[in-house]
């Protein structure tokens, strides 16, 4: 399993009173998954998203990635794993608005140190694959929010991390755009084998993930399984 999650509670502090985002939740996500966190707005998707990328931190209960406990990491830690082994695609895209979309999807890989002729020659690869080669010099503010995200997944996806975690990848964009992304979403995992989960309340992402998993109040209450 890439990801295990086990008795997983996460509350918040508003105030003098505690909030519970998450009451208990065990998930398990395979090598491969192209699967979707469902539920209403409070229902701990986007939370519990947070924990497994180690953004957030669990009040109680264990969270693995790859087998490592990603609850018991140091910061330091937190962030090889982050920039190493998860793919991040956000809902508010979060390109660095001064570079091209080239130097966006390139940051990753100089944060990683990689040798610049390298990065430049898979920079433009994975741009290609996502249909934005003749968009390379391109500032996000030059391009529409379907072009954005393509190059949020693009920079998700260039380092090759072991599974992309998408939070509402598709609440900004109309319903054709928001097709197009999942088509590509899904030709990567099936050709590249990226495992890939969102959380997501859209129902065009519910019907193309092949798993669904549905949380309502921080409690698992439901999994649909589709075989394709």
């Amino acid at each position: 399993m890439i990801v295990e999650c086990s008795g997983v509670k996460k509350s918040y502090r508003q105030g003098k009173i505690e909030v519970p985002a998450l009451r208990g939740v065990d998930l398990e996500v395979a090598d491969g998954d192209f699967m979707a966190l469902a539920g209403p707005s409070g229902s701990g998707k986007t939370t519990l998203l947070n924990l497994v990328g180690g953004l957030d931190e669990v009040t109680e209960g264990t969270v693995r990635v790859e087998g490592r406990e990603v609850t018991r990491m140091k910061q330091g830690e937190l962030a090889d794993l982050r920039l190493h082994r998860i793919g991040f695609v956000f809902q508010s895209y979060n390109l660095i608005p001064v570079l091209s979309a080239l130097e966006n999807v390139e940051f990753i890989m100089m944060l990683q140190g990689r040798p610049a002729a390298e990065r430049l020659r898979r920079s433009r690869a994975i741009l290609e694959e996502v249909g934005l080669g003749d968009l390379l010099e391109r500032r996000p503010a030059e391009m529409s929010g379907g072009q954005q995200q393509r190059v949020a997944v693009a920079r998700a996806i260039v380092s090759e991390p072991s599974i992309v975690l998408a939070d509402e990848p598709t609440a900004n964009l109309d319903s054709k755009t928001g097709e197009d992304l999942m088509d590509l979403m899904e030709h990567l995992n099936g050709q590249k084998g990226i495992t890939f989960v969102f959380s997501t309340h859209d129902r065009l992402v519910m019907e193309r993930a092949r798993r669904v998993v549905k949380l309502r109040d921080g409690l698992v209450v439901d999994e649909i399984l589709r075989h394709r």
